[in-house]
This record gives structure tokens, C-alpha cells and sequence, in this order.
């Protein structure tokens, strides 16, 4: 089974920095999208960073472009999102998503509404002012 387990939220002055990390194991294909949602109390969800097989590139939000930088370590089966320059509007549970097999490229897992398939606990990353 696919399994996905998001961590390393906590709490952060702004502009201050954290890496969340999510560990992954029982994929069957290498065509794989992985994403990072993030929501926020009171607001829908909001993809906000993925990597896609189906073209290799990586995608970000414009609200946080600049500022989060998605990265894997595949000798670890291990995703990262690196949070920069943390603003208190950042605050939200941040969850890992992934898609396998057949894939699209990431407008359409974070802007188009197509959603991932497999999904992992949240981790609270929670921002002071």
C-alpha cells in the first residue's frame, strides 16, 4: 500500500525558516506526481508545490513562489519542502499528496482540480508575527 507521512511543522517566528519532510514507500510505478496542499483554518485547500513524471518539472504557487522549494532525495524515498521567508499567512496543515501511473503535469493536480489519490497526515506549521 501507499503510504505517505508528513512532518517537521512546528512553530516559527516570520521569516523564519523549517523543511517539512514526507517519507514514502509502496509505490509500484515510476510515474509518480508528488504535491504539497497546505489549509489553512477557515479556508479551502490550496495546492501549493508539486514535482510531475509526466513532464519533470516542478510547480509552485504564486504565494509562494520564491519562498518554498520543493526537493527529493530518492535514496531515501523522501520529499522536502523547504519553507523561506515564513509570513503568518503561511500558517495551515501542510500534507504530502501523490498520484501514480498515470499522471498529469502539475496545473492540473494545482490549479485544474484533478486531485492525487494517495494522501498523508498533515503536519501543523504555525507562524507568530
Amino acid at each position: 500500500d501507499v503510504q505517505l507521512q508528513a512532518s517537521g511543522g512546528g512553530l516559527v517566528q516570520a521569516g523564519g525558516s523549517l523543511r517539512l519532510s514526507c517519507a514514502r514507500s509502496g509505490f509500484t510505478s515510476d510515474d509518480v506526481a508528488i504535491g504539497w496542499f497546505r489549509q489553512a483554518p477557515g479556508k479551502e485547500r490550496e495546492g501549493i508545490a508539486c514535482f510531475s513524471a509526466e513532464d519533470h518539472a516542478t510547480y509552485y504557487a504564486d504565494s509562494v513562489k520564491g519562498r518554498f522549494t520543493f526537493s527529493t532525495d530518492n535514496t531515501k524515498n523522501t520529499v522536502y519542502l523547504q519553507l523561506n521567508s515564513l509570513k503568518p499567512e503561511d500558517t495551515a496543515v501542510y500534507y504530502c499528496a501523490a498520484d501514480q501511473g498515470v499522471v498529469y503535469n502539475c496545473d492540473y493536480y494545482l490549479n485544474q482540480g484533478i486531485g492525487m489519490d494517495y494522501w498523508g497526515k498533515g503536519t501543523l506549521v504555525t507562524v507568530s508575527s
